[in-house]
This record gives structure tokens, sequence and C-alpha cells, in this order.
């Protein structure tokens, strides 16, 4: 005896004739109230593959709850902060020589429902009064602000040298820089920066002139237009909230668009809605070099920086660090003209409110050290200290990779999982398994998270004054003895010097 599925008893015949082929009969009797057990349901609500994968993926609810009618205050409606939002980003893209930026619409260009016919995004541009080009008749997608998960399928899906390891992390290569490039950075040298940076023998400021600059950002952007799509993420420096700065990194690779995700502080759905206006932007088009004829340039790679106008560029390298660094250059031009120190250091509290700051140049173990499963963690490498205590400018840790193991940093090693960006490792070409002790690609592998990634990690991540300072040096010389106290003098002498070996850093 069995069920069909039409909730029907199914009898085979034991006799009393048979069917074709001389097979038993089978008798078929429906039950009362029979219900049949089995996965059948409703029909899905979609008439095409493309609708059935567009129920897949719901839509973010609202994040700001309105009460009422606020009358002429209301905020705007979600198609105005878009239009509001498309309108900042193609000023951002703008050419100088033009009157308005490119035509942006959000959406991956692979989606044919992300591009719309041009009647349909007359909003989101303004036509320009001068002649013609082919960049002006084209679109540039934006991917905005993506999550971890949709810069994963990005990254693999696009991007060669991009793998997901067997903890979870997005394997990938920075190309052929491996680390930063301080011969290729330069620094506009005008007005604003004339006296207030050290400039000549012996700086590492090297100057260069503002037209310059604004060669190399007209090519940064023609690249970058030129794109069917650019990534863009609005984020912050700095969790003191009265010192938050809000920073723009406009980007060609899905790799660089992650890390900047997990290095910057990552604003809430209600910040991302009042972005506004970003007060430093980041042109990345690293992919891109710079041309060798340009005045003040010596390879085919630069990273130059603009403080008067608030922007840098990047050509000829995709190493990520440089993006990185080169925010926490501007966070020294900015602080102190707020009355407050920017710091190279590690930090970390315990639990009776006592702060240790970990001064060091990058290999002395400012991550390692303020990674103590004993202390809450503040940040691992850029910190401001104002009136009102330390604070993170970050909000992600960037620790070296080599050598790593569980036992010796079991922190760092259980956060790289799903989320973290693993830079230039080797791993097993099967199990994906990392192998940090090889150094076939460089030996400046990296992994940069979220700092929430570590489990006591204090967020917001801001402390009272430090109690403690201690001062890194990697002295492969032996002309320190192992721990030194301090005198105030000798304090203020090795912070200014910054006493360490020639040891391998994230310096190409």
């Amino acid at each position: 005896m069995a069920m069909n599925g039409d909730g029907k008893q199914v009898r085979v015949a034991n006799g009393g004739g048979s069917g074709r082929n001389g097979l038993a009969k089978i008798q078929t009797n429906k039950r009362q109230n029979g219900i049949c057990h089995d996965d059948s349901g409703p029909s899905v609500k979609a008439q095409t593959i493309d609708e059935l994968h567009s129920l897949q993926k719901k839509k973010s609810a609202p994040t700001t709850p309105i009460n009422g009618t606020l009358g002429a205050f209301a905020p705007p409606s979600e198609e105005e902060r878009q239009k509001q939002q498309l309108q900042s980003i193609s000023a951002s893209l703008a050419s100088l020589t033009r009157e308005t930026g490119p035509k942006v619409v959000r959406g991956d260009p692979a989606s044919k429902s992300d591009t719309p016919k041009v009647s349909h995004v007359s909003h989101h541009y303004f036509t320009p009064t001068i002649s013609a080009s082919d960049s002006s008749l084209k679109f540039t997608h934006v991917l905005y602000n993506l999550s971890p998960a949709e810069l994963y399928e990005q990254a693999i899906k696009y991007e060669k040298g991009s793998f997901v390891s067997s903890s979870g992390a997005l394997a990938t290569l920075s190309g052929a820089k491996t680390g930063r490039s301080p011969k290729d950075k330069r620094v506009v040298r005008d007005e604003s920066t004339e006296h207030d940076l050290w400039w000549g023998k012996g700086s590492p400021n090297i100057e260069m002139d503002e037209h310059t600059f604004l060669v190399n950002r007209e090519r940064a952007v023609d690249y970058l237009n030129s794109l069917d799509k650019v990534f863009v993420n609005d984020q912050f420096l700095n969790w003191d909230p009265e010192n938050r700065i809000k920073v723009r990194i406009v980007s060609a690779r899905a790799y660089h668009s992650l890390f900047m995700h997990n290095m910057c502080i990552r604003p809430t759905p209600e910040e991302l809605e009042n972005f506004g206006t970003p007060d430093f932007t980041i042109y990345n088009a690293g992919q891109f070099p710079c041309n060798r004829y340009t005045h003040y340039m010596t390879s085919s790679t630069s990273i130059d920086l603009n403080l008067g106008r608030r922007e840098m560029v990047i050509l000829g390298t995709q190493y990520a660090g440089e993006m990185k660094k080169g925010l926490f250059s501007v966070m020294h031009y900015l602080m102190p003209k707020r009355q407050i120190l920017s710091l190279h250091s590690g930090c970390n509290v315990g639990k009776d409110g006592d702060v240790a700051l970990f001064f060091g140049l990058s290999g002395t173990g400012k991550t390692t050290l303020s990674t103590d499963h004993n202390r809450y963690l503040i940040g691992d490498d850029e910190h401001c200290w104002s009136d009102n205590g330390v604070s993170n400018i970050e909000g992600g840790c960037y620790a070296k990779c080599i050598d790593l193991s569980r036992e010796k940093e079991p922190d760092i090693w259980n956060a790289i999982k799903f989320g973290t960006v693993l830079e230039n490792v080797v791993f097993d070409e099967h199990t994906r398994e990392v192998d940090y002790t090889d150094k076939s690609v460089t030996e400046n592998t990296r992994a940069a998270y979220p700092i929430e990634y570590i489990p006591n990690a204090r967020i917001p991540c801001v402390g009272p004054h430090p109690k403690n300072v201690i001062l890194l040096a990697c002295d492969a010389f032996g002309v320190l003895p192992p721990v030194s106290k301090l005198s105030l003098a000798q304090t203020m002498y090795h912070f200014i010097s910054g006493y360490t070996a020639l040891v391998f850093t994230a310096v190409s």
C-alpha cells in the first residue's frame, strides 16, 4: 500500500486480472481527508529565470524611521538622496578641463537591469556645454560601499589572482609592487604647505608643483572614467567624533575597495545617508602608469598628495598600503593644526583603564604587542592624542603575516577569516591553505581585517590619557639594552630620532 501525489491510496492487486505486459494491475482509491506529506508547495511567483533570481535578493529596509510629517524640513526621498549622492560622486570624478563630471549610475554593468536607458538617468548628471567626446557618451557604473560578500564576488570573477583561502579570507596579489614606494611619493608645495611642512635636504617630503599634480590627476580621472565601473567607498577616519574626517576612495579594483572597507571606519546606514561632500578624496588608478616625461616623475609610479585640494592620486602601483599611509600623512597634517598629536603607535587598555602606547616604525611589533588577549585593543598602528585622551584613526588592523602561527599570535590568526584581505601570500593550489612561511612573492605578506575581528577590541576605539609609553626599536646592532626606563629628555630624543635597525618593512 502507498500514497500517490494526488492523495490517493495506491494498492497493487494480487489477483483479479493483470495490466499491460502481464504486470499486476494497480488500483487507486482516494482516502478521505488524505494528505500527501511531500515537499510540494505553491509555485514560485516568477515567469522567467531572471525573475526568479530577482527574488533571491531582497531590498534593504529603510534605516531611518520617519515619524509624522515634517513639512518643509522633511528629509529627502530615497530617490532624491541617491540623486544627490550620484551628483557628489560625479563631481569627484570631474575632469578639471570640463564643466561637469561623467554620467554615473549605480550598479554592476554586468547586470543588464542595472544599465538604464539615457532618458531614465537625466537626473543623475548635467549635460556638458562643451564639445562632446567618447567619454561623455558612456556611463560609469558606480559600485558604492559594497559589502564584503559583494566585493568577494567582484574580485573572484574579474580580478586574476584572487582566491578564497581555506579560512575564508580573500587572497589576492598587489601586482609588481609588494610594498610602498616612498621615493615615488610627492607632496604639492604651495602657499598652504610652504611653511607647514619640512622641505629640503633630509626631508621625506619630495615636492612637486600644482600643475604637475593636476596633470597626474587628469590622467587618473580619465583612466577611471574610461572603465565600465569604479568602486567608491565613503568612510571615516578617527573614532573621536569631534575630530572625525570624511574620506572618499575611488578605485578600480574590488581588492582595494575591500581593503579600505576594512581599514577605515565603516559608517552606519544613517551616517551614510547624510555623508555629503568628503573632506578628502583618493583617486586610485594604480593599474595605469604615470607619464615618465611629466616633470618630477622618476619612474612609472607616482603617489601624489595635494593638501590644499585635499586630494591624493595613485598611478603605477596597486599596493593597497599606499592608500592607508597616504591618509595617515593627511592626519599628520590636519590634526596638529587642531592641537592634536598624531601618533604612529599601537594602543591598548587594561581592565583598570590604564592605557599603553607602543611607538615604533614598521616591523617593530606594534600590532603584535597591542593585540594582547589580556587587554582591550584600541588600535594597532595609527592614533590621535588630544585633550580628551587617545582615539584610533582607523577601523581595522594591518598585520604582517610572515611566519604567523596560531600558537604565537592566536588573535591575529583567528581574525583571518571571511572579510579579511590576505596580500601576496602563498597557498596550496588544492586545499587553499596558506603557508605563512613562504616568501616566494614577498616577505611583506599582510592581512587587513576589521578591528572587531579581534574579540577584545574596544568599540568605540577611544581611551583615556596614556599611563605607559613604550618606544619599540628593532635593534639588530645591540646598541640598546633589551629594556630601558627613560627620563623625559631621553624619551623626547628617542621619539624624535625614531631609531631602529634596517630591517625589511612595508617599503619596496
